[in-house]
């Protein structure tokens, strides 16, 4: 294809990508309020946590037009959620042609390996959610209402929850690594002590919430899949030896 047919099919992908996100958020607005529920819950059950005989927190809009923009906001996200199959395919029909059979195989392992933890780590975040909010609003002073903006709040989990779904793809960018021979697993298991530090401290300064519950259960999973990583680089070290010495010996 010339560099002109390229943009053409860049530009026809695009379109398609974004009419399927104009699309799903339209269906986004008429299920407002199954979403609003979803991400307010972990609020709801953060407050049933508290001690009842203070004043109870409270998500609230501070402007006129803002229960529009939230509700937009929503929307958007829901639709980009749910377009997702289409744009990640446009996105993928567009990039395959360029890449070898074997760089194909390895990228389809990739998505099928990476798609799985990172919604095991936005489900953890969102699980984790409730007890963190809890955590962080029980230091509000008793005479003192915590009023909470509900445009921050949905950022505050968002922001969670990437970060839950992210920490959990590291491990795997470990074992791509040692596939190519970057990070053998000699050096993960020499340097292991301190990456479980690296571990914990990245947790306490990643989590938006920054109490230990909430640090705890981003990084014990982490140091969990890093073993993991780990046993299956040593692995992949062997037969990468094995086969080393196959071929010395032919």
């Amino acid at each position: 294809m010339t560099l002109r047919e390229h943009i053409i099919e860049l530009r026809n992908r695009l379109v398609i990508s974004v009419l399927a996100i104009v699309v799903c958020t339209v269906i986004g607005w008429f299920i407002y309020d199954q979403a609003f529920h979803l991400l307010t819950a972990p609020f709801k059950s953060s407050v049933r946590q508290l001690d009842p005989t203070g004043k109870p927190p409270e998500l609230i809009l501070g402007g006129v037009g803002d229960a529009l923009t939230f509700r937009i906001k929503i929307s958007a996200l829901f639709g980009l959620l749910l377009a997702a199959p289409v744009w990640l395919y446009q996105l993928w029909a567009f990039i395959a042609p360029g890449l070898h059979r074997s760089e194909k195989k390895w990228a389809i392992l990739f998505a099928s390996i990476a798609a799985p933890l990172f919604a095991g780590g936005m489900a953890v975040a969102y699980w984790t959610l409730p007890k963190g909010i809890a955590i962080l609003i029980s230091f509000t002073p008793e005479s003192v209402q915590n009023l909470i903006d509900l445009p921050h709040y949905l950022d505050f989990v968002i922001r969670t929850m990437l970060v839950f779904g992210i920490a959990f793809l590291i491990p795997l960018v470990v074992v791509l690594l040692n596939m190519v021979g970057i990070v053998p697993a000699s050096v993960l298991g020499k340097f292991r002590p301190y990456i479980i530090l690296v571990i914990f401290v990245f947790a306490a300064v990643a989590t938006p919430s920054g109490d230990p519950f909430t640090m705890c259960l981003l990084a014990i999973p982490m140091c969990l899949l890093f073993f993991v990583a780990e046993v299956i680089c040593r692995i992949n070290d062997k037969r990468r030896s094995r086969k080393t010495e196959e071929l010395l010996a032919d």
